[in-house]
């Protein structure tokens, strides 16, 4: 073996210099059954690995890997997995948003600190994704993506039922006395009945559509369903590639460029994508060092219609979209009409016009062409005003086009404990033309800007059979949820943004083509109330949660850990013994 080091895992398995160490490094590993050959100075490819029996989206991810091994080792390269922080959306409190940076952390840290000279990031389930493009962005090596895939289509008593946005619906009709308790529990299994993420475009699909659409993973890497053979196909094939990447150096920034982030945004208007793309897109963007703002998404995103019709804001589910031609037919359709940047490189090597210029569409309802869209302004709109200065989001597809432009009194809720105690209190002053605020649940507020913030509506007001009102508020949303829920205010209540300032009767207005959001109060009144207002802040006394609080960021800049931005490389770092 030459003593020029090739890849940086050589540092470890073929050092001269340091022969002890060497010894440790191979020695070790070699009671694994590993034979002498596999350290002969060929690329190791690490497989981070979400999986875990508490986050059931990626509970698949066992077989996942094995599928990435077998194409790493066709390649000629040594694969080696390992496990790191998984996020789960659907078990972690108070909300898995909280632990994103801190499964950040971990991906990096681990990436960093061990011999890997490329790593295949696997994910499905909402925060993975972001965590670990995330951790990989600040290492900066060859990556590549594999999500799990969507589960498939929920199936209940004669109706199709999507994750999430059947929830969100049952739960309105219980409160509704619409159905009993009983007729609740039962779509449970109905809704869930695959391996998988959630089937409708939630966060999981927008996100591993967002990979897509970025460059970071193979064409068709979002829809395919977790239980079809192509997803395990994929998997083989990325195993393949990233052996590749590591000889041709191609690193995660080569890939990820600030028109990657604009060909995004495009994406994720014409699928109907979650409002939280938003704030995972500009936390990997700042760790990159790549500069992405709301505006960005203003720009951008202002014109692309909304051709994806998926719950929760259209008809149909993830299986569908893959049937339907998936990412690449949409990709082909904004093509098309010059809409992307075309030359943007993706981890197979090909720019995305050469991967997607020949997609098919193979069911228009699904996939609807530009001239009969879903939605014909899709996309994130951005609303700003004295309620807002620094931004808050909404998601045009799924909101009510009667209440683009509204004006109604404020009916304000200081935590999300106060609006579960009032909500359905009879005596409630609240009507259909009120606007639900809710405060205190932003990065540092909750802690962690946790999804309440498509506070269900008043029971009294379900009973009339209205389904929507104009709901404000810090927090987040699922993005299975829907409705006209302005999300995101930034600054938030707990660091006395100006949300902070509303009160009961206040008059607001909201119109989202002029992206205005106005209280009619005086800044003089808002500057006096903020002054004696008091946040709800959580009770912690040390930990991570305490360093959360202490160094997150607001919405409109990913809610990044301060610390945490920006590229700190791939340096080897000094020997262990």
């Amino acid at each position: 073996m030459s003593e020029k080091k090739k890849f940086r895992s050589s540092d470890w398995y073929n050092s001269k210099s340091h022969r002890r160490d060497t010894f440790i490094h191979r020695g070790w590993m070699r009671n694994q059954g590993h034979p002498n050959h596999l350290f002969d100075g060929r690329p190791v490819i690490g497989i981070c690995n979400t999986w875990s029996e508490l986050t059931p989206c990626n509970g698949h991810f066992r077989e996942i890997a094995e599928s990435v091994k077998k194409g790493v080792y066709e390649a000629g390269g040594f694969p080696l997995e390992f496990p790191v922080f998984s996020a789960s959306e659907s078990n972690l409190r108070p909300t898995a948003m909280l632990f994103r940076n801190l499964a950040s952390m971990d991906v990096e840290e681990a990436i960093r600190g061990n011999p890997m000279d490329g790593v295949v990031l696997l994910m499905g389930c909402d925060k993975t994704t972001p965590s670990l493009l995330m951790g990989a962005a600040s290492v900066d090596i060859p990556t590549i993506g594999v999500s799990g895939g969507p589960m498939l289509n929920g199936h209940h008593r004669g109706e199709t039922i999507g994750s999430g946005t059947g929830v969100w619906q049952l739960d309105a009709d219980l409160n509704a006395g619409k159905i009993t308790e009983d007729d609740f529990v039962a779509a449970e299994i109905s809704m869930s009945r695959s391996k998988g993420n959630c089937m409708t475009m939630g966060t999981a699909s927008t996100m591993g559509s967002m990979v897509e659409a970025l460059g970071m993973a193979l064409p068709h890497n979002a829809a395919i369903p977790a239980v079809d053979a192509r997803r395990y196909a994929l998997a083989h094939m990325s195993g393949k590639r990233i052996v590749e990447m590591v000889k041709e150096n191609l690193i995660m920034s080569k890939v990820v460029t600030k028109a990657s982030f604009e060909n995004a945004i495009k994406v994720n208007g014409a699928i109907g994508g979650s409002t939280n793309a938003v704030i995972h897109l500009a936390a990997v963007a700042g760790r990159l060092e790549i500069d992405l703002s709301l505006d960005d998404w203003e720009t951008c995103g202002k014109d692309i219609p909304t051709l994806v019709n998926l719950q929760p804001s259209g008809k149909y589910l993830m299986e569908d979209f893959y049937y339907a031609g998936g990412v690449p037919a949409v990709i082909r359709q904004l093509l098309e009409r010059n809409l992307l940047n075309k030359d943007a490189l993706t981890v197979n090597g090909k720019t995305i016009e050469e991967n997607n210029l020949n997609a098919e569409c193979w069911n228009k309802d699904v996939i609807k062409d530009f001239s009969s869209p879903l939605v014909k302004e899709g996309g994130i709109k951005i609303l700003k005003g004295n309620i807002a200065p620094d931004g808050a989001i909404l998601k045009p597809s799924a909101a009510s086009p009667e209440l683009m432009q509204h004006k109604g009194k404020a009916v304000v809720f200081e935590s999300v404990e106060e609006f579960h105690e009032k909500i359905d209190d009879p005596n409630l002053e609240v009507d259909e033309n009120s606007i639900l605020v809710l405060k205190n649940c932003g990065p540092k507020g909750y802690p962690g800007m946790a999804e309440v913030g498509n506070m269900r509506l008043p029971q009294k007001i379900l009973k009339k059979g209205i389904r929507d009102m104009i709901r404000i508020s810090d927090a987040r949303m699922s993005g299975t949820a829907y409705g006209t829920v302005i999300l995101h205010t930034s600054p938030e209540a707990a660091v006395k943004g100006p949300l902070a300032a509303v009160q009961n009767g206040d008059l607001i207005e909201v119109d989202v083509n002029s992206g205005r959001l106005h209280l009619n109060v005086s800044d003089e009144i808002i500057a006096e109330r903020l002054k004696s207002y008091k946040p709800i802040l959580p009770d912690i006394k040390g930990g991570y949660q305490k360093m959360y609080v202490d160094h997150v960021m607001q919405a409109d800049k990913g809610a990044d850990l301060d610390f945490l931005v920006g590229k700190r490389g791939s340096e080897v770092k000094r020997h262990s013994h």
